[in-house]
């Protein structure tokens, strides 16, 4: 197999292995809340077993992350082994599921008053403890399912660049898939130096590499 191959059946998009179903507005929505997880500095594992906690207690919705109340989402989050962030965590996405809930009305309709991916972006960003990465995350996984226009993250780029991939041939759910194996490269492998066990060493340029 070449290069692509080997990536893309390596590594699948964090909402399939969350067995989210990104088609449906609710989807999208859990597919929101695991990117907030995500987006702290706290390991992939972590994260996906704290999302998979708040799937477990029915809590994956605006309305039913308010009615929780903050006692509530601590004690999910803890659970979920989020002990590092869980108080400003919960603070964080009962601010989200308000300003959501009270600017816009669903992600659905963000997204849909949105001129372009840039204002999304920048609406994205206007939520609490949302930045540049946070909302790269959520959206790299969105393309092909909303009509926007992202372009890679730095992360992906430089990993593409050492196995010679041009990104700019991609777009799409296409993209949205090799970005996130990219991505799932850089933080197993590239960043570890885990070279020696790499699934694409074969293909890598970078000489440095034992």
């Amino acid at each position: 197999m070449d290069t692509i191959a080997v990536l893309l059946e390596t590594f699948p998009l964090y909402s399939e292995d969350l067995e989210i179903d990104l088609s449906k507005p609710s989807g999208r929505f859990k597919w929101f809340l695991a990117s907030l997880l995500f987006g702290a500095r706290i390991s992939e594992q972590i994260a996906a077993t704290t999302y998979k906690t708040f799937e477990q207690y029915g809590i994956d919705s605006p309305d039913k992350i308010r009615a929780a109340g903050w006692d509530d989402l601590v004690r999910i989050l803890d659970e979920g082994g989020y002990v590092r962030y869980d108080f400003s965590t919960a603070s964080k996405l009962l601010e989200i599921m308000q300003a959501l809930t009270e600017r816009y009305g669903t992600l659905e309709e963000l997204y849909k008053g949105s001129a372009d991916t840039k204002e999304l972006k920048k609406r994205l960003q206007e939520f609490k403890g949302v930045g540049a990465v946070t909302a790269q995350i959520f959206l790299r996984e969105m393309r092909g399912i909303w009509a926007i226009q992202l372009e890679a993250s730095n992360t992906a780029a430089d990993v593409a660049k050492k196995l010679e991939i041009d990104l700019h041939n991609f777009s799409g759910e296409e993209l949205a898939h090799l970005e996130t194996a990219l991505v799932k490269l850089a933080l197993r492998y590239c960043k570890r130096k885990r070279c020696a066990a790499c699934p694409v060493r074969q293909f890598c340029v970078d000489k440095s590499r034992p």
